[in-house]
Formats: C-alpha cells, sequence, structure tokens
C-alpha cells in the first residue's frame, strides 16, 4: 500500500490558514447558535468575505449582517482587507478574521517525564511555551498542582499577558480520563485514582480547567492545525510510553459514552501473554510501547544492570544494535510490528476509518511502519479485495500535545465568548 511519511511539526499551516476544523456544505456537520457558528467558520478559514460566510452558512446576506454586527460589537472578530477578487476592479473586499486579542488559553500536557505547555490567542497563535522536568514516577496530587501553576506561569510571562485575559486552560495526560466530570480515574503521572482534577487545578491556578486523555489532545490537534482539519473521519495511533488511540467521526472527537473509549493499548493480542503496566495480561502496549521494547531488551541483549540505562538510552542503543544487523534486537522490533500490524487491522475492522495517522515518538523507529508491517495489516483486514485506508505517519515534536490541549481550551473559550445561548 502507499504510505504517507509526513514529517512536520503541528500547526505548520499558515497563519492566514486559520485553524479548527474545516466545515463543508451548509454546516450540517455543526450545530449551535447561529452567532458561534459564524464565529467557527470565521476562525477554520483565517479570514473571510461577508458573502462567502453567508453562502457557507446557507443563510441571507441580511442575516450574516446582523450576526456579524454582535460579533464586531463584542470585539470577537475584526474587519481587514480581504484578497483582491480575480478580474474584479477597485478595493479588495472587507474580510472578517477572529480577534486573537480578544481572549488566551492555555494548553497544558501532563506527562511521565517532563511537561509541555502553550499559550495561544483566539486565533489559535502560539504566543509562548514552556518545558519541566520531572522525576518519573507518579507525584502527588500537591506535585502536580505546583508543576502545572511553574508552567502556566511561565509561559503567561513569556506571552507577555495578563493572567486575567487567560480564559481556559486544556490539560491532558495518559491513562483513563472521564473528561465530562474531569475525573483522573487512574494515571500513571498521578497518585491515587478518582482524583478531581480538573476542579482542583481550576482553584490552584485560578484559570477553568478541563482535562482528557492525551491522545485525545493528539488527536484535536490534527484536526484543529494538522492533517485532519478538512477529514471527517479519521483515526489516529500513538506509540511512546503507551499505546494510544483517538477517532474522529464527522468531525467530531469521539470519547464513548462514559469519556473512556479506544483504549487500544488494552486491547487483548494475547491471551495470558505479557504483564501490562496495568495489571492485567496480553494488552497490545505490552508488547510494542517503550517499556516492553526496554524489558525486552535488558533480557535479549543481556545489558548490565549496575549500567543504570535510562529507558531512552536502552531504545537508542537496541535501535543502533538492530540497524547495525544484530539479530537479537531486529527480532524485537520484528515481533513488536507484527502486534502493531494486529492492532491497526483492528482498528481497521472495527471503524473503517478513510485515514490513520501514526503519530508520537517512536515514529522515529521505522519498524512500527516498515512495508512488511503495512503488507501484514492488509493481510488482517477482513473483507476481500477491501481497500485498505492510507497511513500517514507524523513524526512530531513535543509541543504538539499541548497544543491539542489549548484546542480544547479554544473550544471552550469560543462557548464563553461567543455564547451558546446567543441568536
Amino acid at each position: 500500500m502507499q504510505l504517507d511519511l509526513t514529517q512536520r511539526e503541528s500547526g505548520d499551516t499558515a497563519l492566514s490558514a486559520g485553524c479548527g476544523p474545516i466545515r463543508r456544505g451548509n454546516g450540517t456537520e455543526a450545530s449551535g447558535p447561529l452567532r458561534r457558528l459564524a464565529y467557527e467558520r470565521i476562525r477554520s478559514a483565517g479570514q473571510i468575505a461577508r458573502v462567502d460566510l453567508a453562502r457557507e452558512l446557507d443563510v441571507s446576506p441580511a442575516t450574516v449582517t446582523a450576526v456579524v454586527a454582535e460579533l464586531l460589537g463584542t470585539a470577537l472578530v475584526e474587519e481587514v482587507e480581504g484578497p483582491a477578487r480575480p478580474g474584479a476592479r477597485g478595493r479588495p473586499p472587507v474580510a472578517l478574521r477572529v480577534r486573537g486579542e480578544a481572549g488566551y488559553v492555555i494548553g497544558m500536557k501532563l506527562a511521565e517525564f517532563k511537561h509541555t505547555a502553550v499559550l495561544t490567542d483566539m486565533a489559535g497563535n502560539t504566543l509562548a511555551s514552556g518545558t519541566l522536568a520531572r522525576p518519573s514516577q507518579a507525584r502527588s496530587l500537591k506535585g502536580v498542582l505546583e508543576e502545572a501553576a511553574t508552567l502556566a506561569g511561565d509561559v503567561i510571562t513569556r506571552a507577555g499577558v495578563r493572567k486575567a485575559d487567560v480564559i481556559a486552560l486544556g490539560a491532558g495526560l495518559p491513562g483513563l480520563i472521564d473528561h465530562p466530570e474531569g475525573l483522573v480515574l487512574w494515571s500513571s503521572v498521578l497518585e491515587g485514582e478518582g482524583v478531581p482534577l480538573a476542579s482542583r487545578l481550576s482553584d490552584a491556578l485560578g484559570i477553568p480547567t478541563w482535562i482528557d486523555n492525551d491522545t485525545n489532545l493528539l488527536t484535536l490537534a490534527e484536526l484543529w492545525f494538522g492533517r485532519g482539519r478538512s477529514a471527517r473521519d479519521f483515526a489516529v495511533v500513538s506509540i511512546e510510553q503507551g499505546v494510544g488511540m483517538g477517532l474522529v467521526l464527522g468531525q467530531g472527537l469521539y470519547r464513548g459514552a462514559h469519556s473512556l473509549a479506544l483504549e487500544l493499548g488494552h486491547t487483548k493480542v494475547q491471551l495470558d501473554g505479557a504483564l501490562c503496566r496495568c495489571g492485567q495480561r496480553g494488552c497490545l502496549e505490552a508488547y510494542t510501547s517503550d517499556y516492553a521494547l526496554v524489558r525486552e531488551a535488558h533480557t535479549a541483549l543481556e545489558l548490565d544492570s549496575r549500567l543504570q540505562l535510562s529507558p531512552q538510552m536502552v531504545l537508542e542503543s537496541l535501535h543502533d544494535r538492530a540497524k547495525a544487523g544484530n539479530e537479537a534486537a531486529r527480532s524485537i522490533f520484528r515481533r513488536a510490528g507484527r502486534y502493531m500490524a494486529a492492532g491497526l487491522a483492528n482498528v481497521i475492522n472495527l471503524f473503517d476509518p478513510s485515514l490513520i495517522i501514526l503519530s508520537g515518538e517512536r515514529m522515529q523507529y521505522q519498524y512500527l511502519y516498515a512495508e512488511e508491517v503495512m503488507r501484514e495489516m492488509e493481510e488482517l483486514i477482513v473483507g476481500r479485495g477491501r481497500k485498505a485506508p492510507e497511513v500517514a505517519v507524523n513524526a512530531w515534536g513535543d509541543l504538539v500535545w499541548a497544543r491539542g490541549a489549548a484546542a480544547l481550551a479554544l473550544e471552550v473559550a469560543a462557548d464563553k465568548l461567543a455564547g451558546r445561548g446567543a441568536s
């Protein structure tokens, strides 16, 4: 099959191209107050003329004029000189765009080895970013709150904005996250279970906070800033410390009935198999994630435990040996690749996406998307003659997770500013 190897950083779309899902047609993919829908269309377009906005929303020019007047009156959008129309004379038409200074949001990724954060304006432009290294073990709630406060203060200072103008904060972390309730049911980053992290972050930082699973936020980054902006349905599979999955259906993020769906890493690929860090056996990530590869490397390569090598150092050594022809190292990668093929085939058989995006730091290891892995994936798809979806690979930088968290915060901020009950 044809594999698209797209190596880029999230948010490389030109600023004038806007951010957020690109809706097609007359707005049937979205619902809500017309003012909110108009605001979203302006934001996704970057800039748009009134006549084009009316056509996109399938409403009369008079209706658009009234809605735009409200948005201009609340300083949520502003008028700018639009591009000249082909063959037209005179001055270019006036266009509309989101006024970035109307407010700011913070997106934050809470992780095992380091936290990352970005501060963006309402147009989705990143104004500042920051990173905070931390111990790898799970931290107390107090420790996580202190770290989050330090990082949020850092990006606010770097951006040179007032804290009072920060409208919302989105935060993501690995594990089982109840997004609507703001609860961390379990995470490798945080001690305890059923922790009301969203409300505690809101209180500690003085900024309304929403939380979600980190892979959902990676998926939002694709939906808002990346390849998924114009796709109706796609899946994102991430391979790092664990294996995660996000799913977009009808240009909306799917979370499941209890906000706990799509735990691809904990689907079973071998009954009574290798022990997973979730406590069960035979999970996909017990064969393909960082800790699985490190475990296999220590056994197969007979690494000296006295060297106290970090997981990253072990992974790099394993990869270097495989490239140099070490058969034991190659066999570890081959086995992980076969399990990855089975996992991807399961995604296709269940959801039939038009696009699968592979993301995460482990994309530097080509065993996860080598030609033989893609061939085996195709062989495991049910349905003779069925066309496999396009598979794209993105080797993102660290900030993509935080940018997805910022997208979550931008959704909330749009509700606050454009208003759910407006026109």
